[in-house]
């Protein structure tokens, strides 16, 4: 009787106070904590996103942004002689440090990465203008690229081709999806790094907002570790111990500056991890992915075993390893393609 009048007087309140943004502000304020660590997060990633772009050694998320909004804007056909006047200095700018950069500190800086960002520029400068910021900056980019030693293939935009056929039929990767089941007991062997490296190859193809990538793949296959991780979320009683290997997903929030793009870590990963879920089954491998509610007392004690900074966020666990033939696996009965989709709806 006392829990049912609690959920009636809950449910009043939240009647009222959902009817304004600004009372659920103030309700989130004095009366839920729920969201202040996404809060502080979020505020923390902006500020950490704001100091790297003055750290040479911090390139990649502006850079990588930059240049991917130059490699959309020279893939479309109608196109305007000078685009990108907004962003190219910075471009050049933030391009210029990170070569110097990687002269001194090769190890610090990717090799691929950076003649990406060469080849599209390149490109840029070759099909923008006249301009006066593009001239100058055309001056300015090719004084640098002038002493890059000569790399492999070039790294622009490039026609798809349908010529060749997809390796995979429909009905191979419906059986995949058929097959691909949350599997919580494995057997007792170890999982090679190999196999699970072939398995991000995949992920990291997927796609990603402005491709940042704006998350880490952190891979525990030592026992020890492993079950010290396992042992933190709140959905693995009864099954933890049996998990060979744990994959904790972390997203970044410094990537982006804005409030408005704190949920990109959430998306991006999640596409990735769907793609890394698929590449471990066709490999022998089977694995389960683990909830990560935003509770207190497990985000206080993964933040500590894995130091993570306020800006990164534990997004999901996954479980890998080789299925145990005799362990079920629950039906898990889908809803009907009625249910998931509409043509046209605007209701």
């Amino acid at each position: 009787m006392h829990e049912r009048i609690i959920r009636q007087i809950r449910r009043l309140i939240l009647e009222l106070v959902a009817k304004s943004g600004f009372l659920c502000s103030v309700y989130y304020a004095f009366r839920s904590g729920s969201f202040r660590r996404e809060h502080r997060g979020v505020l923390y990633g902006g500020l950490k996103h704001l100091k790297e772009a003055r750290d040479p050694s911090a390139y990649r998320y502006i850079l990588r942004r930059n240049i991917h909004l130059l490699e959309k804007g020279l893939l479309m056909r109608t196109r305007r002689d000078a685009f990108a006047l907004d962003y190219i200095e910075e471009t050049v700018a933030c391009y210029t440090r990170t070569f110097e950069f990687g002269r001194a500190s090769p190890e610090l800086v990717s090799e691929l990465e950076l003649q990406w960002a060469s080849d599209v520029l390149a490109r840029y400068f070759e099909v923008a203008g006249p301009h006066p910021t593009v001239d100058r900056l055309r001056d300015r980019f090719g004084a640098v690229r002038a002493t890059a030693p000569k790399r492999g293939p070039t790294a622009v935009p490039y026609a798809r081709g349908d010529a060749v056929p997809s390796p995979v039929e429909y009905e191979n990767l419906l059986e995949l999806a058929r097959r691909r089941r949350s599997v919580r007991w494995f057997l007792e062997k170890p999982v090679p790094r190999e196999m699970i490296d072939r398995a991000l190859a995949v992920a990291a193809l997927s796609p990603s907002a402005c491709n940042l990538q704006p998350f880490e793949f952190r891979v525990f296959d030592d026992p020890e570790l492993t079950q010290m991780i396992t042992a933190i979320p709140t959905g693995t009683g009864g099954f933890g111990h049996n998990i060979p290997a744990i994959v904790v997903l972390i997203g970044q929030l410094h990537a982006w500056f804005g409030e408005e793009d704190r949920h990109l870590i959430y998306i991006d990963a999640s596409l990735a991890t769907m793609a890394f879920l698929f590449a471990l089954e066709t490999q022998g491998l089977s694995s389960c992915c683990l909830n990560w509610p935003d509770l207190k007392p497990q985000e206080c004690k993964m933040t500590g075993l894995l130091g993570l900074d306020p800006g990164e966020r534990v997004i999901m666990l996954i479980a890998l390893g080789y299925p145990d033939p005799q362990g079920l696996v629950a039906y898990s009965q889908k809803k009907p393609l009625s249910e998931l989709r509409s043509f046209n709806n605007t209701g």
